[in-house]
């Protein structure tokens, strides 16, 4: 199975000439990476014209976030269906600037149940803000796992993709390592497992959090993960080909 780098380029670049630009660099980066899935997620703005410009075959493309509700007096909102439209089969629920800004565990349950209804691969996130020597964070995610999964079939919990995010290690110069991201994959299947059953075994696994091309090589041979959440590396088109480029020597 190949590798996943989810690149999320948050609310970058300042506009739309800037990231046709960066895309074009990501194509090219795409197209000498055959054994790894990139996924591009750009603002909403960008998202259905750099979608609908590329024919290619070895970018997907994911939305940043998604309203839960159908349709409706949401003002701001992009629904499920609006995304699905603009061919995009990806969105990212729960995100830590997401929660920051007020998006609950029961938002991000329904979000997830609602992606999975509507034929979209959510890319689940979560993770701690701060860590102690006690492990208070694992009971943290644990209750972010469970109100996430709490509405999905067990026949579907394999299609979530669980992003591990510590909210501590985000724009940081270090990324957690390898040793505690393996303790944490862990962790996070036997409590989707609970949820969920034995299909939780399926769950990929993904680590977001200050990954950039001097850590990804290491995290993906030893933290027990299929991939990578990227955010700031995503948008230099340098750092991210230099990032693709260690994934292949993992």
């Amino acid at each position: 199975m190949k590798t996943i780098v989810i690149a999320n380029w948050k609310m970058n670049p300042a506009t739309f000439r800037e990231a046709r630009k960066l895309f074009e660099a990501t194509k090219k980066i795409a197209d000498s990476a055959k054994s790894i899935a990139i996924v591009v997620a750009p603002p909403a703005l960008y998202m259905r014209e750099l979608r609908g410009a590329y024919m290619g075959a070895r970018i997907s493309f994911a939305a940043q976030n998604a309203c839960f509700e159908l349709g409706g007096a949401h003002t701001g909102g992009v629904s499920l269906a609006q995304i699905k439209d603009a061919r995009v089969q990806y969105v990212l629920v729960g995100h830590a600037e997401r929660r920051a800004a007020g998006e609950t565990n029961e938002d991000t349950g329904k979000k997830v149940a609602a992606a999975l209804a509507a034929g979209l691969v959510p890319i689940f996130c979560v993770g701690e803000t701060k860590r102690s020597g006690s492990g208070e964070h694992f009971l943290f995610v644990k209750d972010q796992l469970r109100a996430g999964f709490a509405s999905v079939p067990p026949a579907k919990a394999s299609r979530v993709i669980v992003a591990y995010e510590p909210v501590w290690a985000i724009g940081s110069d270090a990324a957690m390592s390898p040793r505690d991201m393996h303790e944490m994959a862990i962790f996070i299947r036997k409590t989707v497992v609970e949820v969920c059953g034995e299909s939780g075994h399926k769950v990929q696994i993904l680590y977001g959090g200050a990954a950039d091309e001097t850590n990804a090589a290491d995290m993906l041979r030893d933290g027990d993960v299929r991939g990578l959440l990227v955010g700031r590396a995503s948008q230099d088109a340098g750092r991210f080909a230099a990032l693709i480029r260690a994934l292949g020597d993992a």
